[in-house]
């Protein structure tokens, strides 16, 4: 027996150490693009990029990881092809070959195709390299241009700030954070941000860049013409799955990688987790592909859990964070456009949480400097309390309170 894994970020490797903590004694191996340990991603965006920060991420598993667990990482190294009648995965060094094979692909960034594009001083930032490049660049940028107005762009918009630069964000789209927050959250966030410093500008995405007279990007000209200075430029404009070497094995493929409820895909031999899955969501009653680091570790461990037998259906609940500056945003639970809203705690202090209701029951929260009330909301939410809009406005309520006469068990 043996289990190949593409991938060697948080969702692969929790894969395999899943498989090593609930038994599995034959070969494992993890194909992994980067050379080195596997990092921490999440701090790339965040506390790698103050000031002051040296070093590097930490790794997801120490040094004897591998050794202790007889996992062979195959690190530097790509997978090529994968043939599904031989099982058999060709990579850069050589065939591997599987009984089960778990895609960890990941996720790539977007690109954008405007004039002037390539320019020197223009990054993207999902890669402990791409970080690094940002680390020196923010030493001495003046002017920095953030196109994206996503989790990626407000984070790297507040290091920035710290370090002194003049901050313009460029977002399309009407609102920041549109496709993962509520209207109020992100108003509350639009508001923040420029009191802050930052130049939002809303509505208006990048037309194109024009050179300095050294020849790297110096202008960002929007959507609607006007001139932005940049020495900086960084691209946040969401990610694609990485789901070409899954389709060249004749998998389906929609937005990643096609897997059913047990994220097995119509091969059963063949499974696809984290950033690089389209799987059905119990919470959202859809099918969708999730970028988050939970998600990624829960996956991790459920596909292991299947590979070993275990057949029921994958039903995590969905929980997320973005820091910001001094504003840790905790999202639990997805919000939907057309839910019903009730804000707790006080938005002028930048401690409270925005309740989202469905059908009269709390379905979502988001909080902001509100710790308290992102654990008990995961408790709440992960047991289906059906807490509801009369119950919250209730006078005295609190999420913690609630979760603790429930009697909820405690979410790891």
């Amino acid at each position: 027996m043996s289990v190949v894994i593409i991938g060697g970020g948080q969702a692969g490797l929790q894969a395999a150490d899943t498989l090593r903590t609930e038994g599995y004694e034959d070969k494992i191996d993890v194909i992994a693009e980067e050379s080195g340990l596997p990092y921490q991603r999440p701090p790339l965006s965040k506390d790698y990029l103050a000031p002051g920060k040296e070093g590097a991420p930490l790794p997801l598993r120490g040094p004897s990881f591998f050794t202790d667990k007889n996992i062979t990482l195959h690190e530097g190294v790509q997978a090529l092809a994968v043939d599904r009648v031989e099982r058999k995965v060709q990579t850069t060094e050589g065939s591997l070959y599987y009984d089960n094979l778990v895609f960890a692909t990941g996720a790539r960034n977007r690109m954008l195709n405007c004039p002037g594009a390539s320019l020197p001083g223009i990054h993207g930032l999902k890669t402990l390299k791409n970080a690094e490049g940002l680390h020196t660049a923010l030493l001495t940028a003046r002017n920095v241009v953030i196109i994206g107005a996503g989790f990626i762009g407000l984070e790297f918009a507040s290091a920035a700030l710290a370090h002194g630069c003049n901050v313009t964000v460029l977002e399309f789209a009407p609102r920041p954070m549109g496709r993962a927050l509520t209207a109020v959250m992100t108003s509350w966030f639009a508001a923040t941000h420029r009191a802050q410093g930052v130049n939002l500008r809303l509505s208006e995405g990048i037309g194109r860049f024009e050179p300095g007279a050294d020849g790297r990007v110096g202008t960002a000209i929007s959507t609607i013409g006007n001139p932005y200075l940049a020495d900086l430029v960084v691209v946040g404009i969401g990610v694609q799955p990485n789901d070409t070497l899954a389709a060249e094995a004749g998998l389906e493929t929609s937005n990643g990688i096609v897997v059913d409820e047990t994220l097995r895909t119509a091969d059963p031999t063949v499974l696809a987790i984290g950033d690089c899955a389209s799987f059905p969501s119990a919470h959202a009653q859809d099918r969708l592909r999730l970028e988050s680091v939970q998600n990624a570790i829960d996956q991790g461990r459920h596909a292991a859990k299947a590979i070993l037998g275990a057949t029921s259906p994958y039903t995590e609940l969905p929980w997320f964070w973005s820091t910001q500056g001094p504003y840790k945003l905790q999202m639990a639970g997805l919000a939907r456009p057309d839910d019903d809203l009730l804000i707790l705690g006080d938005q002028t202090a930048a401690k409270f949480s925005v309740l989202c209701f469905r059908d009269g029951i709390l379905a979502a929260v988001e909080s902001v400097n509100m710790p308290s009330d992102h654990i008990a909301a995961r408790k709440l939410l992960a047991a289906g309390t059906g807490i509801t809009r009369t119950e919250a406005e209730t006078e005295g309520f609190t999420l913690k309170v609630a979760a603790s006469l429930r009697v909820i068990p405690v979410v790891a």
